[in-house]
C-alpha cells in the first residue's frame, strides 16, 4: 500500500465542552497547533460537548498480526482505524511479528508503543507469531528485541506442555534472571503472557514488570505484585473464551481443558483480588490474534465485571495507562489525544463503548 502523507492541521482552532475526566469539572478545551489549552480561543469550532477524557489506550493489542501471523500493510491500516474509531489513540502493541513503524508516520493513525516480538520456547507457542528460542539463547534475544522495541520485551511466560498435557512454564529461572536484567540493562520493561500458576513463581521472582492474562494468580503472588508495583493486564474479553478454548483442546488434551475450565470460572474473583490488593491494573483487549480490534470498550465492561469501580476501570483504559506508558493526559499544552463520551460514564459505563467524537493529534478523526 502507499503510505499517505499527513493531514495539515485544522487551519480553525478547534473547542470541546463538556465534564473533563478524571477531575469530572466542567471545562473548555481548545485545540491550537494539535495541543491543548484551557485558554479561550477567539474563533473556534466546537466540534463536540459530553464527558471528555484523555484518549483511550489498548494495553495489549497486536496491530500486525492475525490468527495466522504477520499480516500485509493494508490489514494493518484496517487494524489501526478500526482501534482509533473505538477511541484508542494509544496502543501497547504487545509483540508482533511484522514491521508497523511506517504506522508512525501517520497522523491519523494511533501511536504505537512497541514490545518487538514475542520470544517463546521453540514449539512452545503459536506458529508464526514468535522467535522460537532454548534458554541459552534467551538474553541474546531479549537484548535484541529491547533494541527493537520502544521500551518493552514479551515473553512467552507459560504455553501447553505437550508431554504433561496441560500449561507448564517455558523458562527456567535461571534463565530468566539474567534475562530481565539485560532488559533493563537496555532500557526496556520486560512484560509476559502467563495462564497457569506454576510459572509466575519464577518470571516474578526474577523481576519481571508486567503481567499478561494472570489469571493463575495466587494471593502470595498477588502480594507481591502489589509490594513491586507490577503491573497487570488481564484481557478480560480473552479470559472470557476460555471455554471455547478448553472444548477445542478437550479431546487431546482433557488436562488442560480442565485447567483452563477452573481458571475461567475464578477469574473475576482473581483479577478483583488483584485490584483490591493494589495491583495496578490495565486494559488490553488482546487484538489481532483470534480477537477482532475495537473491544476496548467491553474490555472496560469485562473490568467492571471483575470488581473494579467505574473509575478506576476508564482510568485503567486512559488516564492511568497514559501515565504507567511514559505518555501525557489533557494538560495545558499537552497533545490534543482526547474521546468525547455522549453520557457520563460513571453512571452509564456502557458510554465508552460509543464515542461520539475522536480527536488524535488535534484532528477530528472519528
Amino acid at each position: 500500500m502507499q503510505h499517505r502523507p499527513s493531514a495539515p492541521l485544522h487551519a480553525t482552532p478547534l473547542h470541546v465542552s463538556g465534564v473533563v475526566l478524571p477531575d469530572r469539572e466542567h471545562r473548555d478545551v481548545w485545540v491550537v497547533d494539535g495541543r491543548v489549552t484551557y485558554t479561550p480561543v477567539a474563533g473556534a469550532e466546537t466540534v463536540a460537548t459530553g464527558w471528555v477524557l484523555p484518549g483511550l489506550v489498548d494495553a495489549h493489542c497486536h496491530i500486525g498480526l492475525d490468527e495466522h501471523g504477520p499480516v500485509p500493510e493494508d490489514v494493518v491500516e484496517v487494524q489501526a482505524c478500526t482501534d482509533r474509531d473505538a477511541g484508542v489513540l494509544l496502543v501497547r502493541d504487545a509483540g508482533a511479528a511484522s514491521d508497523t513503524r511506517w504506522v508512525d508516520e501517520r497522523d491519523d493513525l494511533p501511536r504505537i508503543v512497541r514490545a518487538g516480538r514475542h520470544i517463546a520456547r521453540t514449539k512452545r507457542y503459536i506458529r508464526n507469531y514468535a522467535h522460537e528460542v532454548e534458554p541459552e539463547d534467551l538474553v541474546a534475544y531479549v537484548r535484541a528485541e529491547a533494541r527493537r522495541g520502544d521500551g518493552w520485551v514479551k515473553l512467552v511466560g507459560d504455553w501447553i506442555d505437550r508431554d504433561k498435557g496441560d500449561l507448564g512454564p517455558c523458562w527456567p529461572r535461571e534463565a530468566l534472571g539474567p534475562a530481565i536484567a539485560a532488559a533493563h540493562e537496555c532500557g526496556a520493561r520486560v512484560t509476559a503472557h502467563v495462564f497457569g500458576e506454576e510459572a509466575l513463581v519464577d518470571l516474578l521472582g526474577a523481576g519481571i514488570d508486567c503481567i499478561e492474562h494472570g489469571s493463575g494468580l495466587t494471593d502470595d503472588l498477588v502480594r507481591l505484585m502489589a509490594e513491586r508495583g507490577v503491573g497487570l493486564v488481564p484481557t478480560m474479553i480473552n479470559l472470557d473464551l476460555f471455554e471455547d478454548y478448553a472444548a477445542q483442546a478437550e479431546a487431546k488434551f482433557p488436562a488442560f481443558a480442565s485447567h483452563l475450565r477452573d481458571l475461567h470460572v475464578r477469574r473475576h474473583a482473581t483479577i478483583g483480588a488483584a485490584y483490591e490488593a493494589g495491583v495496578p491494573v490495565f486494559a488490553g483487549t488482546d487484538a489481532g490474534g483470534v480477537l477482532p480490534h475495537g473491544l476496548l470498550g467491553q474490555e472496560v465492561l469485562g473490568l467492571a465485571a471483575a470488581g473494579l469501580p467505574a473509575g478506576e476501570a476508564l482510568g485503567a483504559a486512559s488516564w492511568r495507562a497514559r501515565t504507567w506508558l511514559g505518555h501525557p493526559a489533557l494538560e495545558e499544552g499537552d497533545p490534543a489525544d482526547l474521546v468525547v463520551l455522549p453520557a457520563d460514564p460513571y453512571d452509564d459505563l456502557q458510554a465508552v463503548t460509543s464515542p461520539s467524537r475522536v480527536v488524535l493529534r488535534g484532528r477530528v478523526v472519528a
